[in-house]
């Protein structure tokens, strides 16, 4: 049989197993993925949903009622979305200095909900394009 056992495919699975755990809890101790961490303990179980299956999340804005989409990424990843879910307005803002991208995403959660005036008057608006906001461009 040339050394092929019927346990050879599953200690293939468990190895992999054993090495995503260990690449997720490793990353888990990076600056960003603390960041990472944080923001999900900020969000909303409806939030946190979002942002696993689509790879953003919603907020509503504190002083107009707007809804908001934040898509990962440290800039200009922010955009007004209409009733019908479609981004009209994009949005760049973000905290001064370099920090890792969760805690940028968390600080523009913050702001939109608690001091959206402040937040819409320092940022700098932009045509939303599919390109911008695709999954794929996630962590960039």
């Amino acid at each position: 049989m040339l050394g092929f056992s019927p346990s050879r495919p599953r200690e293939r699975s468990r190895k992999r197993a054993i090495r995503a755990l260990f690449i997720r809890l490793g990353a888990e101790r990076t600056p960003e993925g603390r960041s990472l961490r944080l923001l999900r303990e900020w969000l909303s179980p409806a939030q946190s949903a979002q942002f696993a299956a689509q790879g953003y999340f919603e907020v509503i804005g504190g002083d107009t009622g707007k809804q908001y989409r934040i898509y990962a990424g440290r800039g200009t990843n922010v955009c007004e979305v209409d009733e019908r879910g479609g981004p009209t307005v994009g949005l760049c803002f973000l905290p001064r200095g370099e920090l890792p991208i969760g805690d940028v995403m968390l600080s523009q959660k913050i702001a939109l909900e608690s001091c959206e005036s402040r937040a819409l008057e320092v940022s700098r608006k932009f045509v939303p394009t599919g390109f911008m906001f695709r999954r794929n461009r996630l962590l960039g």
